[in-house]
């Protein structure tokens, strides 16, 4: 079987390894149908990450079961199911705690699509082990598009995240993302669905501030002059002038969520932000805990993620396309 590796700045290639088959009870093997590169996949092929190559890349994908181990009993051969990023066993203290991205069972930050806990492999490979395929696999719902929901994986569960519970704790509030890449965008879609009565969306980018006018948003290219008044923000940018910036846009005792990889150090309006009484939360997300909740939400009609799909690409141009610039692509290969 092939595994997509990062080499060096936009450079991946296929590498030939071991064709994978199931080794304990609780595992399961998936082939990836759909498939697409993550925010920070962006900034590692662009040559910001902390990692030295070479190393197997992905982390969001929708899959087809291809095998699964005797214990088995969530999916079966022939399902499609949502991989999530962290490698979690469901049944530690953590993972009950829903703090799946933090599990006991494993290696400190085991994911896919980086060596940082382990080599796990990552999700644009033609075969992936998934070692607690029970507690890891979300089954993907019927009439639901895996093209449309490759980011479930990460990034659309991630956005639910980031803007879903504020909005039920605070129904009509304002919201102000500040965005580089295709969270900030998926923000911009839940929001509008769950009632926020103001959208803001900063992004230097026109086609994406033309995209987020379509989900209901107000848009601007700058955050200065820094806007006023914000109950919720989300920082999608891993730029810390820009989390200053947008911290200083919250009203009183608003909420920040940060969403960003900070590779780079920076100050934060500290005093500011005390008198204000911010609310600042920078943290990779505990996503399995939250895909059921996302995937309803994309299965009740009120959100269209697949108008984040920039390009539908076949699987085989992985090596030449993905260190291509594009908002958000979706690698896809027959579904046999």
């Amino acid at each position: 079987m092939r595994e997509l590796t990062y080499v060096a700045k936009r450079t991946v290639e296929w590498r030939e390894v071991p064709d994978l088959k199931v080794r304990s009870g609780g595992e399961a093997i998936v082939a990836p149908v759909a498939a697409t590169p993550c925010d920070v996949d962006s900034s590692i092929l662009a040559g910001h990450g902390f990692i030295e190559p070479p190393f197997a890349l992905g982390h969001e994908c929708v899959a087809r079961v291809v095998e699964t181990g005797d214990a088995v009993t969530a999916v079966a051969p022939g399902d499609l199911v949502v991989v999530p990023w962290s490698i979690n066993c469901g049944v530690c203290g953590r993972c009950r705690a829903g703090l799946t991205a933090h599990c006991e069972a494993v290696p400190y930050m085991a994911m896919y699509g980086a060596p940082i806990g382990g080599s796990w492999g990552g999700l644009f490979s033609d075969l992936v082990r998934v070692p607690y395929a029970d507690a890891m696999l979300v089954p993907l719902p019927s009439g639901l598009d895996p093209v449309a929901m490759a980011s479930a994986s990460d990034n659309w569960s991630l956005a639910w995240r980031l803007v879903a519970p504020h909005l039920q704790a605070r129904p009509g509030a304002r919201v102000l993302v500040v965005a580089r890449g295709s969270i900030g965008l998926y923000v911009c879609d839940i929001a509008r669905a769950l009632g926020a009565s103001e959208i803001l969306y900063v992004d230097p980018a026109a086609e994406h501030r033309e995209l987020a006018r379509e989900f209901g948003a107000i848009t601007a290219e700058s955050l200065e002059p820094a806007p006023v008044g914000y109950d919720i923000a989300v920082e999608a940018t891993g730029r810390v002038d820009q989390l200053a910036l947008t911290v200083k846009s919250l009203a009183p005792e608003g909420i920040c969520e940060s969403a960003g990889n900070h590779f780079r150090p920076g100050e934060l309006p500290l005093l500011d932000m005390y008198l204000t009484g911010v609310t600042l939360r920078i943290a990779r997300d505990n996503v399995r805990a939250h895909i059921p909740d996302a995937l309803a939400l994309a299965a009740s009609g009120k959100v269209t993620p697949e108008k984040v799909v920039s390009h539908v690409i076949d699987w085989e141009d992985l090596p030449t396309a993905l260190p291509e610039k594009h908002l958000k692509p979706v690698f896809v290969r027959a579904d046999d």
